[in-house]
């Protein structure tokens, strides 16, 4: 039987069917294909888009429950993807983590994963009532990142913990570094567990050979993509892709059914399915030319005096199996700046906006919708920034990184103690105390910088001196904190 076409777009024909059908529309939303939407936001958006944001009436399908065209659409994109199974998220991939931990956990179950897990994986920690063992990244101290486990370290914990019913593994990391997936997945399969990857940063690798190996290609059971972080897909459209015969399809649809919307967005759904075509049809030639762009930033980076932009010459150390060339990481600390500095000089002084900052560094992405023109305006945006002789004024360094340099206090604490599971903290009664005083109570919130939304503490664990310590820097010295209800971290909730 002849593969299907991947030229076919068969969910965003069905929408254009419906649309060019006239059919007078009694259902919602109630704006009812942009007519009454306000003048002002319907110009700005457009007829076409608000056409098909319309609601699952007959012929448009159910994502909880597909059988025409979404469905046709996902195993299209199973096959690009090299996956037995695919499924449309339109809740990102913070839905999809949660759906594969939920699956492939029971209440009480243990499960091994990465103390840089997002934090959806926490989320999920609690909804499912599992307990976690943290398995540490290698860390490299000198960039101030995390970056993958090791094979060893996984091997290391099976034995270790060899109650553990899956392994939980993040990438790429935000930072770009690729674990060693091919090893990974013959220890854990070898130990009868499932391997479940947070692929969210790596939507793209399947499509070229000159980039790491993809999850699904490496036989992971599950794992997810958000489509939309480094494709042409809209923002919360992901993919959640599974291979072989251990994941149960059915509970992963009913879980699936939990944490998706009932009233899903389609235009989102759309840009799935066009993305999928993208892709298995151009997407090789689209990341070359975006590879290229890559390496081009990346050379003229690290040819300014200061800077340093990590890549393929990470290869090898501890953690860093592969390297995603697209992630720009750009380091700045041997200019004087923090991470969050540097941001914010270079959108507000050179209107260019990265991803990411952190307290030694910026990230940059360069995708298939990049151009020379977009390259020379970041490449140029950090020549200013490290001239000897640019202006003083308030874009000058504040002084917090050399001050805390030397007393060294920048180092990332070590994983808390976890004194019950993160959904007994969470659900329990609470006190509120000063956070500055709160070394060695227990935890009932989650604290996450964001981005790149890796928990520092989870419902649950042990407050240490040293982490205080590490976060009220991160707070100094701008961090955007995501989780605790006081997100200035003056009061923090913990454990009576």
């Amino acid at each position: 039987m002849p593969r299907p076409s991947q030229h076919k777009t068969p969910y965003f024909d069905a929408l254009r069917d419906y649309v060019d059908s006239g059919t007078h529309s009694f259902h919602t939303p109630g704006h009812k294909q942009g007519v009454g939407m306000h003048k002002r936001l319907r110009d700005f958006i457009g007829d076409n888009v608000l056409s098909i944001d319309l609601t699952q009436i007959r012929g448009l399908d159910d994502l909880n429950q597909p059988e025409g065209p979404i469905l046709e659409a996902m195993r299209l994109a199973a096959l690009a993807y090299g996956a037995d199974y695919s499924y449309f998220l339109v809740n990102g991939s913070t839905a999809g983590n949660q759906a594969m931990l939920m699956t492939a956990l029971r209440p009480d179950d243990a499960v091994l994963l990465p103390r840089n897990s997002h934090k959806s994986a926490t989320s999920a920690l609690i909804m499912s009532a599992t307990r976690p063992i943290y398995m540490a990244p290698e860390v490299d101290h000198d960039l101030h990142v995390d970056h993958a486990v090791t094979p060893e370290t996984v091997e290391r914990s099976l034995d270790e913990h060899p109650e553990a019913k899956a392994v939980f593994v993040t990438s790429p990391t935000y930072y770009g570094a690729t674990a060693d997936l091919k090893a990974i997945e013959q220890i854990v399969h070898g130990r009868g567990k499932l391997l479940l990857v947070d692929e969210a940063w790596g939507p793209h690798l399947h499509f070229h050979p000159e980039l790491p190996p993809s999850a699904t290609s490496v036989g992971a059971d599950a794992c997810v993509n958000s489509t939309h972080k480094l494709l042409a897909g809209m923002s919360q459209a992901s993919m959640l892709h599974t291979v072989g015969p251990r994941i149960d399809q059915g509970r992963l649809r009913s879980t699936l059914r939990i944490f998706q919307s009932t009233s899903p967005q389609l235009v989102l759904l759309a840009s799935l399915d066009v993305c999928r075509m993208q892709m298995a049809t151009e997407g090789r030639a689209l990341l070359t030319g975006a590879l290229a762009l890559a390496r081009d930033v990346r050379r003229r980076l690290n040819e300014i005096p200061g800077v340093y932009c990590m890549g393929p010459d990470q290869i090898g150390k501890p953690g860093v199996a592969g390297y995603d060339e697209t992630r720009i990481v750009i380091t700045v600390k041997d200019l004087g700046y923090t991470g969050y500095e540097a941001e914010r000089i270079l959108r507000l002084r050179y209107n260019v906006q990265v991803e990411l900052a952190d307290l030694f560094n910026v990230v940059a992405l360069v995708t298939l919708g990049d151009t020379k023109e977009s390259i020379d305006a970041l490449v140029n945006a950090v020549q200013e920034l490290a001239r000897e002789d640019r202006p003083i004024d308030i874009y000058s360094p504040t002084g917090v990184l050399e001050k805390r340099l030397k007393r060294g206090s920048y180092k990332i604490p070590p994983i808390p103690e976890l004194v019950v599971t993160p959904r007994e903290a969470f659900l329990r009664d609470y006190v509120e105390v000063p956070f500055k005083k709160s070394a060695g109570r227990v935890c009932a919130e989650v604290v996450t910088p964001y981005p790149p939304g890796i928990p520092i503490l989870c419902p649950g664990e042990r407050i240490t001196q040293e982490t205080i310590e590490y976060l009220r820097l991160e707070l100094k010295a701008g961090v955007h904190i995501q989780g605790p209800v006081d997100k200035k971290l003056g009061m923090i909730r913990v454990l009576p």
